[in-house]
């Protein structure tokens, strides 16, 4: 079986097909605990010390951006969007779903372009993956950035924040949803709004998390 196909089916033994308490009008491919398929992707690859499936949980702020953009469609409509360091490709499918005129979905981890690929047929929306690292490279041709729960690390966030800034400089919006973790840059961005999130004790520290989207200052 090729490693694509072989991936889809681990991903589809392993999760269930449920929407994100803030997004009902999206089903996903999610896990309900994080360790049994932390460990199960491991065996899977023959590989320790992976990092943690992102790709397999609704967080905070991808759901909190997901929402405010199936309310305000206008934001994405017949606009070209990049879904940065996608995951689940929640936020992209969104885009999708709200009418971008074209959605690309970014991630490096292979089981998470696996995951996007499956939630967009799901969805009956079609997104292009891609597992180029665009930091890497200067921004991408498009007219928005989307960018979710992506400011977890120190190094990661000052790295976003610079290719982000980049990205606003060259006249791209930038829409970021997170929950105010340690190292989101609010001196940097406005909020713009904020939601109470329904999310798992298994990922956060409390069952409600406050989760905002906001916007770079110009």
């Amino acid at each position: 079986m090729p490693k694509r196909e072989a991936r889809e089916r681990f991903i589809e033994q392993n999760t269930q097909i449920v929407s994100p308490p803030l997004i009902p009008e999206i089903r996903l491919h999610l896990a309900a605990e994080s360790v049994p398929l932390w460990q199960n992707t491991e065996e899977e690859l023959g590989t320790l010390g992976l990092p943690p499936p992102f790709w397999a949980f609704a967080w905070a702020g991808g759901q909190a951006l997901a929402r405010y953009i199936l309310d305000h469609r206008f934001i994405v409509r017949r606009r070209t969007v990049t879904d940065l360091a996608a995951g689940s490709g929640l936020v992209g499918i969104a885009a999708a779903i709200a009418g971008a005129e074209a959605v690309t979905a970014a991630d490096i981890d292979e089981f998470a372009r696996a995951a996007m690929k499956l939630n967009s047929a799901l969805n009956n929306v079609c997104i292009a993956v891609t597992g180029e690292d665009l930091f890497q490279a200067p921004p991408p041709h498009c007219d928005l950035i989307l960018v979710g729960d992506l400011f977890y690390e120190k190094s990661l966030a000052e790295h976003a924040l610079a290719w982000l800034a980049s990205a606003e400089s060259e006249g791209i919006e930038v829409l970021i949803g997170d929950p105010a973790r340690s190292y989101l840059p609010i001196d940097r961005l406005v909020r713009i709004v904020e939601y109470s999130v329904p999310v798992t004790r298994d990922l956060e520290d409390t069952e409600i998390k406050r989760s905002a989207v906001w916007q770079l200052k110009r």
